[in-house]
């Protein structure tokens, strides 16, 4: 992702790599500044944070505007891509088959938007596993996590031993738990007041 702000002169104000400002949408954000780069910036996500690209001329100001641009164009490139009920299944078959030898065969996986208090659910008697829509957006290793979860609870409807043994042979369990435990304790802060609140 990448857009061509104009190229305003000035001096390098910090070395290649910097922290912006947090705001509601910054989340782990790295700006990278480079000498060679003149006049475009770009942003991509690595991982858990996003890394934005700017010319090493841009000032401070500027720099806070083009990392907001760049957020917001991201977010709607992401949204774009968001999995629809059909993918969601299509995903939950291919998790299936490689965690769980295609054991766990839900009747029906969904995007549910009355889920506000957890992430997702099962009801093994029927197959049907529902998602919470506030996971839309986030990275795939997390939808992947809750998708896993809610397919364990169609071979072992409790959190006992042995369905957590289940998720074990999911690489990415412990960090996705952190992630979704940020989000909760991120919800709980309390709102601080920008400079427009006044």
């Amino acid at each position: 992702m990448s857009a061509d702000p104009l190229n305003r002169a000035g001096t390098p104000q910090r070395g290649t790599t910097s922290q912006p400002p947090t705001g509601p949408q910054a989340g782990a954000i790295e700006v990278r500044r480079s000498a060679r780069r003149r006049r475009t910036v770009s942003a991509y996500r690595e991982g858990d944070r996003t890394v934005v690209l700017i010319p090493a001329r841009m000032s401070e100001a500027e720099e806070r505007r083009w990392v907001n641009v760049m957020l917001d164009k991201l977010a709607a490139q992401e949204s774009r891509k968001r999995l629809g009920d059909a993918e969601l299944a299509e995903r939950a078959e291919r998790l299936s088959a490689q965690y769980f030898g295609g054991r766990a065969r839900p009747a029906s996986v969904r995007w549910v938007t009355n889920q506000n208090t957890r992430w997702g659910s099962c009801t093994p008697a029927e197959g049907s596993i529902r998602l919470s829509h506030r996971l839309q957006g986030m990275p795939e290793y997390v939808v992947d996590y809750v998708l896993l979860h809610e397919l364990a609870h169609l071979l072992v409807p409790g959190h006992g031993p042995r369905f957590w043994r289940l998720l074990e042979a999911y690489p990415r369990t412990e960090r996705a738990r952190g992630y979704l435990e940020g989000v909760v304790a991120a919800g709980r802060l309390p709102h601080l007041p920008g400079a427009g609140d006044e």
